[in-house]
């Protein structure tokens, strides 16, 4: 992913192109300058993904704050572990038993041929 994410900064007019350009012209060879970018790629990938956490876990916080009476978000006093299941859906029952068989089994899938048929070589 990085490696098409570089491929497309290079090819098109963005701040990964100028960047790329920036090391070549420091001295460096296509796939050093490759490889830098890749790493600058991949440090602002992790940044977002730590800004997410982040976010995540605040947002956490706050919902455990509203959190119903069994300590999560949405949970209501109409049912407790105890009680039947208030529904069975249809994929939820078993499955009858599976039909008896129409026909005997054959041995084997493939046909053969008589010794009298066959094609004499020789």
């Amino acid at each position: 992913m990085l490696h098409m994410a570089a491929t497309s900064q290079i090819r098109l007019d963005t701040e990964g192109r100028a960047y790329y350009r920036r090391k070549r012209a420091a001295g460096k060879t296509h796939l050093e300058a490759m490889r830098c970018l890749k790493r600058r790629i991949s440090d602002a990938v992790y940044r977002q993904l730590v800004a997410d956490a982040s976010r995540a876990a605040a947002a956490s916080v706050i919902d455990e704050a509203q959190a119903g009476p069994g300590g999560h978000c949405g949970a209501t006093d109409e049912f407790s572990a105890v009680d039947l299941l208030p529904h069975i859906d249809t994929s939820d029952q078993p499955l009858p038993d599976p039909q008896p068989r129409r026909y005997a089994a054959t041995s084997s899938g493939r046909k053969t041929l008589s010794p009298d048929v066959l094609p004499r070589t020789g």
